[in-house]
């Protein structure tokens, strides 16, 4: 996933499936699966959120300050990307 000259690096099929299940299983109760980049790390990591309206939270590709940017969005239970505005 992810192979493309936009981004620094390819995920993994399964770690993405992985980490859908874990969001899926947590006993919080999350919709959305953001996938993250980060630069000091050199690799993704999801982060998961209650709501859309904490997607805004989180700094998107090409709009990022810090060390981390969101990269994609994910509703854990249809597995669709989410367009966020």
């Amino acid at each position: 996933m992810f192979d493309s000259r936009e981004y620094p690096k390819s995920l993994e099929e399964t770690t993405f499936e992985l980490w859908l299940e874990e969001g899926r299983e947590s006993k919080m109760r999350y919709e959305y699966m953001l996938v993250v980049w980060d630069d000091l790390e050199g690799d993704y990591h999801p982060e998961y959120v209650e709501t859309r309206t904490l997607i805004n939270k989180h700094p998107f590709w090409g709009n990022a300050t810090g060390h981390s940017t969101t990269v994609a969005v994910y509703d854990l239970y249809s597995e669709a990307r989410i367009t966020v505005q």
